[in-house]
């Protein structure tokens, strides 16, 4: 009997930098497990070059990389979300499609990165800060045996990743 693969849906409001990493992440560390996609209710149509550049440094391919909108993921024939997480808190504000399957949801907040001014430096570190959280929430989450717990405790559990808490017992 083989494993079922997850799919994730990584949702913030322009889709071009932290959904974007997260989609890549998960995509490599769940990879077998979790197939991830990313998308945006406004996006802006292109992801921002210092998410590209990040991404190429750690050895990602970006090709799967553009800026598209939720629509894309609300329509018969779309792939049937198990998860779909927000990590930006303009997304988790607002009304969201109705997800087909009613997937579980949870809020992962993380700082925009391309809203950060100042030296090139420090817009570099903000993104690199940024895939740090997603790496360490995304790499927890896949940790979690999602297909043998119980569906309170799984949400109990997304709930707490998004807010930084440590693992209980």
């Amino acid at each position: 009997m083989s494993n079922p693969t997850f799919s994730v849906l990584f949702l913030c409001t322009g889709n071009s930098a932290r959904s974007i990493l997260a989609e890549a992440i998960l995509n490599r560390v769940g990879t077998g497990k979790f197939k991830a996609y990313s998308a945006g209710s406004q996006p802006k149509g292109e992801v921002h070059p210092y998410a590209l550049q990040l991404l190429k440094s750690l050895n990602y391919d970006t090709s799967f990389a553009r800026s598209k909108s939720w629509e894309e993921f609300a329509v018969p024939g779309a792939p049937e979300m198990n998860f779909v997480f927000t990590v930006c808190d303009n997304a988790a504000n607002e009304s969201c499609p109705i997800w087909p399957g009613q997937p579980m949801t949870a809020h992962w907040g993380i700082p925009d990165p391309a809203a950060v001014e100042g030296t090139e430096a420090e817009k570099h570190l903000a993104f690199a800060e940024a895939y740090r959280m997603l790496n360490n929430r995304i790499s927890t989450f896949v940790s979690l045996p999602v297909n043998m717990v119980d569906k309170l405790a799984l949400q109990k559990r997304l709930d707490e990743i998004g807010r930084n808490l440590p693992k209980a017992g």
